[in-house]
């Protein structure tokens, strides 16, 4: 069942007593080059106390790096960094970012690929568990000859398969169809098959559907989608979920297997409908801690559907969440996003992403004031934390970045392995995807931290 409750962000006032003011952590750089695209993930781990961080390297401080696929490890226990390079000069392209799985014995995957020019799906495996300083030699796997691939998503099952585990890798582009794919791989990655698509979109024009995934890494993927890229049109979102070989609608009710074929639109569960003024792309996706799916994304609020030049068609865009409790989804407005990063990607936003050890945190970029949409005093997008209260009827704001001189752009929480949350995003300059000078920045927080935040006017 769908259920829209449209609720203005509201700032939540404390009177604070005896709770101190909160210092921000410094800010750390850990990689002084990279940029990533948000339709891959996990982008970044922790895995035995060390953060593996995945990203395509611009060139714009040593030409040798540019299209460089590069993974950083930091050791969250010495500050420690290494870099190491996954794969020399791919393609200089923010969507071939690698993403991350951990296996069977707590090595790490990475896999990744080209913006679609190639049939070709690489990957590696780390040397030794828990440790991406050092890799494997890369493998490469072909769904067929005549795919066009792009973006990895690998997850692993590790109920399947008799309790030995299965990787999932969700892609973009089986028998050059442009739609959500899936490769499975029983012996945690030494061997792969191609299955067909995932999710399709049954209209003549040529659409891709947009997915974000999250998993239980034990028996169930969930997945969330729109029809096609905003551009082309006016998006709605929908929800399901993979489970023991069939899929379902968020409320439980059996679709199909997958075997019959994949999850259309019509099939799924509809979060939020779209129309000319209200086009959807989704964010980010996890579960909370009784395994509901949340999703936050973003809406064009104006112009949609248009590709103009101009600044009036800079529009106007909101970020959105969305949670399901048990029998409805509660959808409500976060806060406002702020207008497009560039033109030709007309609904391209800072982006908004969950903390997966909290789901009732977000953390946003945005160049307006998020409580009214008008302009802010620096003229850049700037972070800010956003933690939720009642179901979103307030939230307690608390900018990370103010004044800056240059944007702070598409934020990222990986899930923790200890008292930690970390934060990370994209500072610097977007002109196009394939056009990027970015540091890779973030902050440590420990728990107490943000429980005093959470406290924060």
């Amino acid at each position: 069942m769908m259920h829209n409750l449209t609720i203005p962000p509201v700032l939540i006032i404390l009177f604070l007593g005896s709770v101190p003011a909160l210092a921000l952590p410094p800010v750390i750089t850990f990689n002084d080059d990279g940029g990533w695209c948000w339709f891959e993930d996990e982008r970044a781990i922790v895995q035995n106390g060390q953060l593996t961080i995945g990203t395509v390297a611009a060139g714009s401080l040593n030409s040798s790096r540019k299209g460089n696929i590069e993974a950083t490890t930091y050791d969250l226990a010495t500050g420690k960094h290494v870099r190491s390079v996954l794969h020399n000069n791919l393609q200089f392209d923010d969507h071939n970012s690698p993403a991350f799985c951990v296996l069977k014995d707590g090595c790490i995957l990475a896999m990744y690929a080209k913006h679609g020019p190639e049939n070709r799906i690489y990957y590696r495996i780390s040397q030794e568990p828990g440790d991406t300083s050092t890799w494997r030699p890369e493998q490469v796997f072909v769904p067929s000859q005549d795919s066009r691939v792009t973006y990895s998503n690998p997850f692993r099952l590790a109920n399947e398969n008799n309790g030995q585990g299965r990787l999932y890798n969700f892609y973009r582009g089986y028998k050059n169809s442009f739609k959500p794919s899936w490769m499975t791989s029983n012996d945690d990655g030494r061997s792969w098959e191609a299955h067909g698509l995932w999710i399709d979109f049954p209209v003549k024009q040529r659409h891709r559907p947009y997915v974000k995934y999250t998993s239980n890494n034990h028996d169930t993927v969930h997945f969330v989608f729109s029809e096609g890229h905003p551009r082309n049109f006016n998006n709605s979102l929908y929800h399901a979920f993979y489970r023991n070989g069939a899929f379902y609608r968020t409320d439980g009710i059996l679709i199909k297997s997958v075997t019959d074929g994949p999850v259309t639109p019509a099939e799924a569960t509809k979060i939020f409908s779209g129309d000319a003024n209200n086009v959807a792309w989704p964010c980010d996706l996890h579960l909370d801690d009784q395994q509901r799916p949340v999703v936050v994304y973003s809406v064009q609020k104006n112009s949609a559907g248009e590709d103009r030049a101009d600044a009036e068609a800079d529009g106007d865009h909101r970020y959105r969440m969305a949670r399901w409790n048990g029998s409805m989804w509660h959808d409500h407005q976060v806060a406002y996003a702020g207008t497009r990063l560039y033109a030709g990607e007309d609904d391209y936003t800072g982006l908004i992403c969950i903390d997966p050890n909290d789901t009732n945190t977000v953390y946003l970029s945005s160049n307006v004031n998020i409580l009214n949409g008008q302009p802010n005093s620096s003229g850049h997008y700037e972070i800010y934390r956003g933690h939720m209260n009642d179901l979103g009827k307030t939230w307690t704001w608390t900018a990370i970045t103010e004044n800056s001189e240059v944007d702070n752009l598409r934020p990222i929480v990986p899930m923790a392995d200890n008292d930690r949350t970390i934060l990370l995003w994209l500072r610097g300059t977007l002109t196009t995807y394939t056009d990027f000078d970015f540091d890779v920045v973030g902050m440590l927080f420990t728990n107490r931290q943000q429980k005093i935040l959470d406290l924060q006017k």
